[in-house]
């Protein structure tokens, strides 16, 4: 639901916009509409309805003026030849008018006869209401105004069919006799309440909210797409530095944004050319002093200690060579294979052995697909610095589905809960000194979670029972290993 109403896409908050946009429009202009509409209606409801109190005023007036014995005649004559536009009865009694529904309109017309008949007739008892024509009785309430002959009923009431409301008036005549009066407005549909959600306004509105939608639609994919051609060109120049820069064209807007991304492009590839020269620098400059070690390394005379000078050499050769590769934005040149990490942990724990610091392991942790100088240098970093800021050091291994788990805890006086992820930024020491024992340079930790990161695990650190550091490697058996040592370039 939340992102419903947020969407993740700049294309679909335009279109929200767009839609909350038109949408407010047409209510505010339908609500205008509404008011307007409603408003000229009661003025010309106002107007009709003073004009027929005087229409009403000269009809009674000679009705009144004629004799008792003529007045039917004349009524029978105007009924069959029509001539005027109310229906006119003389009832020996007032006809009581079922009471429909009311409203303004009605008050209105009400209230405008009233005054009217007031005023050109005098004070008089008056009695006005409105009726359905299917409710509507006439001659002293025993015949249905639907079964009088068609053209009585319709010619005098100007209506056919007959189906709006029926104004009806009456008034006391002497001799205990009642005027009956029944017309219709002569406009219809003035006394209907406006429908606010009538098909046809609803018609409209959804056929301007689907072509404002669509048109949005059509005209967003337009304006966003040079967004997507950038955001391509992002991605191609974060795998290839040689790509291909973005075409400076286009609205001024979006010249600029090429025109910088171009020049932050080229500036990338500058600096990263710059230090591939730096490494390639550095690199051949340590090669003749590894290569002084090598030959020295073969003079010694225990077997066992040559070969892990030897060792120990390769994997810094191969590290220099790893080194140089990483300003390129590539992992160290070895396969990803099947590393029995019980057996890298015994390696690294009888190397480590020269520290004198008790390394205690617990637990087993099996085969895992990763590259193992990687891996090798992850766990060295942890467990040189729980070696070095501790007196006793305990290796946990713990083997889950589709996890494994490698705790590495201490003794020493452990990192401040603030600072445990700040500890993970290069060349961020919480020891001041420059100490190799002590302070070190501040990269361990950055390129052992880079390293667990890029074989689709983390470290995250916490406190060790008893106090001091406990370190928690995680690794997934089958992670991404496409990146191992890639983001090491921004140490």
């Amino acid at each position: 639901m939340k992102h419903w109403f947020r969407p993740r896409t700049l294309r679909g908050r335009f279109v929200l916009l767009m839609l909350v946009g038109v949408l407010g429009a047409q209510v505010t202009s339908y609500g205008l509409w509404s008011w307007q509409a409603d408003r000229e209606r009661m003025i010309q409801l106002d107007t009709v309805s003073r004009n027929l109190a005087e229409s009403l005023a000269a009809t009674v007036r000679y009705f009144r003026a004629l004799p008792y014995e003529y007045r039917h005649i004349v009524l029978d004559q105007l009924r069959d030849m029509g001539g005027t536009r109310f229906f006119v009865s003389v009832n020996d009694h007032r006809i009581p008018i079922e009471r429909t529904h009311g409203g303004r309109a009605r008050e209105l017309v009400a209230r405008n006869l009233r005054d009217g008949l007031t005023r050109e007739l005098g004070q008089l008892e008056l009695h006005i209401g409105f009726s359905r024509p299917a409710d509507l009785r006439v001659f002293n309430n025993e015949v249905p105004l639907n079964e009088l002959p068609a053209h009585w009923a319709h010619r005098s009431l100007a209506m056919a069919p007959l189906s709006t409301p029926i104004l009806v008036i009456q008034m006391p005549l002497e001799g205990r006799h009642w005027l009956f009066v029944a017309t219709t407005l002569p406009i219809a549909g003035l006394l209907d309440e406006p429908a606010w959600f009538s098909g046809d306004r609803l018609f409209v509105s959804l056929a301007v909210l689907i072509t404002v939608i669509g048109l949005s639609l059509l005209g967003i994919r337009w304006l966003t797409r040079p967004l997507s051609v950038l955001a391509r060109a992002a991605r191609r120049l974060g795998d290839d530095l040689e790509s291909p820069p973005l075409a400076e064209r286009g609205p001024r807007e979006l010249r600029d944004t090429a025109i910088a991304f171009n020049r932050m492009s080229e500036r990338i590839r500058h600096q990263v050319d710059e230090r591939e020269r730096l490494f390639s620098a550095i690199s051949h400059d340590l090669k003749t002093p590894i290569t002084r070690l090598r030959l020295r390394a073969e003079m010694l005379d225990d077997v066992d200690q040559r070969e892990a000078f030897v060792r120990a050499l390769d994997e810094m050769d191969q590290l220099v060579k790893g080194a140089l590769a990483s300003v390129k934005g590539l992992d160290l040149h070895e396969q990803a294979v099947t590393v029995d990490v019980d057996a890298l942990l015994e390696d690294l724990v009888a190397e480590l052995a020269v520290y004198d610091t008790p390394l205690r392991r617990d637990g087993r942790a099996g085969e895992i697909v990763a590259k193992p100088l990687a891996l090798k240098r992850c766990l060295a970093n942890l467990i040189e610095n729980a070696i070095f800021y501790g007196q006793r050091v305990e290796i946990v291994c713990q083997r889950h589905a589709n996890q494994l788990v490698v705790i590495i805890r201490d003794d020493g006086p452990g990192i401040p809960e603030a600072q445990r992820e700040r500890v993970f930024q290069p060349f961020v020491r919480l020891e001041p000194s420059r100490s190799r024992h002590t302070g070190g340079s501040g990269l361990g930790l950055a390129i052992a979670r880079h390293i667990a990161r890029a074989h689709g695990g983390d470290i995250q650190l916490g406190a060790a029972p008893g106090g001091g550091l406990a370190v928690r490697l995680s690794l997934a058996p089958g992670g991404n290993l496409g990146a191992t040592e890639r983001n090491i370039t921004s140490l």
